[in-house]
């Protein structure tokens, strides 16, 4: 396993090998001053020109307009932070700015580690599509910054191929493609240079043009390099008169301690506020729906507790092995690459009590409530597996070990099952299921919701000695083909009396043609916005890490083996023991899984 890092140091280069960090393939983060969202509307808002319309006002994904810039500081900063924000008096203060000075500002956004494959991949794309609605401002352009030498032209080259229309809305689209790529200029330089900052401040200002200027930088580079390229940015490339503000994400460290010197190096350069720890899986449609569904229908929230729910799963598969990015993933593992954050995330969103608003902080509050409540992972409420090499159908899969990039004899689990509980009155005693695995027989991510049996059921008997048939189950589907439905036992027509399960089914590609928008867009919006809510603040960060540091130093230091798994198949038999110790069938493995 990797060891630990410094991450104020810029020689932390341990943390990933040479070749993850040569193909620039990255790890996002976010990075600069964040508006707090604030029910006034006394503060300027950030405008979107709408084509053929008048400015409108951007929105955040919790439908409501959101301030451009801060009403105050969060947490702290150091002397560079708080000297940064001297600038913005005038929007702090809630004074009213005029329209004239709305539309006097501009966006610039940089994307730091351009040449890597998440950039490529999935946040050029995703800037392409809020321009293509018309969600970007008026004046805004697009830098990318990485060390291998390219021009504008090559740039945007590169990034063509990856950048599509909507589906439904493919009018327009080279003219909008050829619009947006004018907009995207490219700046080569070392990540920890602060003279190539500096060169890349004054290409800025030269596109702002003496507008007030706000920054977003996104951090598409390793994890090792966060620090050195936060420490050049605020103190060469910030906005001297407009806010700046940093996305960063996942991993925040391996472990507390880890995590928690990483934050106080980012905390030198920057206040709370300007970080952005961003977390994909919170920008996906079915999560962001799962409060809408709780707290906006009346037959689900008053189910929603210990009385009524026997057990929550939050499940996640992958189909497919490490396919050649196992130097990085041996690093982490899947409970720190997937359960710590992604499915962590989602269960606090599940159990949160009832936020006092939507406004960022009154939900992350909820939420830091929810993982400090609570109890740390005991290493018998754990397995770990690893997959082997397997044949089927003629076929051969390569076991985990196989993949070159991977030490041999390597004991980094690539599946995980562990059993979680909150220690709160409307939780106690009920198990928190998390299974995670690659390289298994499907890919999905779903939360499973499995009700309490029927007291006295008048219609047990028909159901047979298997009981697990007579509960009702809420499944919503993240990925793919987004759902939610609900298992519901009814009669079969005839004239007799045989009972069957059946799916009242909300299948999103059915009710919903248009297609879906990427996490990543809903999260660049949030930021450009000012809307922190889908993001993780520090506090809820430690609360995190503090649940699964415990157990995840005791498998390292016992060196614990991995149960072997075939590729392909269900995972290892003791995520059944695990599931079985607490009375509970995993939902996915029954034969009528939708």
């Amino acid at each position: 396993m990797a060891t630990n890092f410094s991450p104020c140091s810029s020689s932390a280069t341990n943390l990933l090998p040479s070749s993850y960090i040569k193909n620039e393939k990255t790890v996002l983060f976010s990075r600069f001053a964040v508006t707090v969202p604030r029910k006034s509307t006394g503060v300027t808002q950030i405008h979107s020109r709408v084509q053929g319309r008048k400015y409108s006002h951007i929105q955040s994904s919790n439908g409501h307009p959101v301030n451009a810039v801060p009403l105050k500081d969060g947490l702290d900063g150091n002397l560079i932070a708080k000297e940064h924000d001297k600038s913005h008096g005038k929007e702090k203060l809630g004074i009213p700015v005029s329209e004239a000075e709305k539309e006097e500002s501009t966006l610039s956004i940089t994307v730091v580690g351009a040449s890597g494959d998440l950039a490529k991949k999935k946040i050029f794309p995703a800037l392409f599509a809020l321009f293509y609605e018309d969600w970007l401002p008026e004046n805004f352009t697009v830098f990318g910054y990485a060390r291998t030498k390219l021009n504008d032209e090559e740039l945007r080259n590169m990034i063509s191929g990856t950048l599509t229309c909507r589906i439904n809305q493919r009018e327009n689209c080279e003219d909008k493609m050829d619009r947006f790529l004018k907009r995207c200029f490219y700046h080569a330089g070392q990540y920890d240079s602060e003279g190539d900052f500096s060169e890349l401040d004054s290409k800025l200002k030269e596109k702002e043009a003496g507008k007030i200027s706000n920054r977003l930088f996104y951090l598409s580079i390793p994890p090792n390099i966060f620090v050195d390229v936060v420490r050049s940015v605020s103190l060469r490339a910030s906005s001297s008169n407009g806010w700046t503000r940093v996305i960063v994400e996942k991993p925040f460290g391996r472990d507390s301690e880890s995590s928690g010197e990483l934050t106080r190096c980012l905390k030198q350069y920057l206040t709370e506020d300007q970080i952005f720890r961003i977390d994909h899986y919170l920008g996906k449609e079915l999560v962001e729906n799962l409060s809408v569904l709780r707290f906006s229908n009346l037959v689900f929230e008053p189910l929603w507790s210990r009385d009524y729910i026997r057990n929550v799963q939050l499940i996640f598969s992958e189909d497919f092995g490490t396919e050649g990015r196992g130097g990085y993933f041996d690093n982490y593992g899947i409970i720190r690459d997937i359960m710590q954050n992604h499915l962590l995330q989602i269960l606090a969103l599940f159990a949160m009590e009832t936020p006092v608003s939507l406004d960022a902080e009154d939900v992350r509050n909820e939420k830091v409530k929810v993982l400090r409540s609570m109890k740390p992972l005991k290493l018998g409420d754990v397995i770990v597996g690893q997959y082997k090499g397997h044949s089927k159908s003629g076929k051969s899969y390569p076991a985990y070990t196989d993949d070159p990039t991977v030490p041999k004899g390597s004991l980094t689990p690539t599946f995980a099952a562990a059993a979680l509980f909150i220690n709160n009155a409307r939780w106690d005693g009920v198990p928190f299921l998390m299974k995670a695995g690659k390289a298994l027989h499907t890919r999905r991510a779903e939360v499973r919701v499995q009700f309490r049996h029927v007291p006295g059921n008048l219609y047990k008997r028909n159901f047979g000695t298997d009981l697990d048939l007579a509960t009702n189950e809420l499944v919503l589907r993240v990925q793919p083909d987004e759902a939610i439905y609900l298992r519901i036992n009814n009669k079969v027509p005839g004239l007799g009396m045989r009972l069957d399960r059946s799916d009242l089914n909300l299948l999103y590609s059915a009710r919903y043609p248009r297609e879906i928008p990427d996490a990543y867009e809903r999260l660049l919006l949030d930021a450009i916005a000012g809307e922190r809510r889908l993001f993780i603040r520090s506090d809820e960060l430690d609360a995190a890490w503090a649940l699964f540091t415990p157990m995840l130093k005791e498998l390292e230091e016992k060196k614990i083996v991995p149960e072997l798994y075939p590729h392909g198949s269900r995972g290892p038999v003791g995520a059944h023991y695990l599931a079985a110790k607490y009375n509970v069938r995993w939902g996915d493995l029954g034969g009528d899984d939708s």
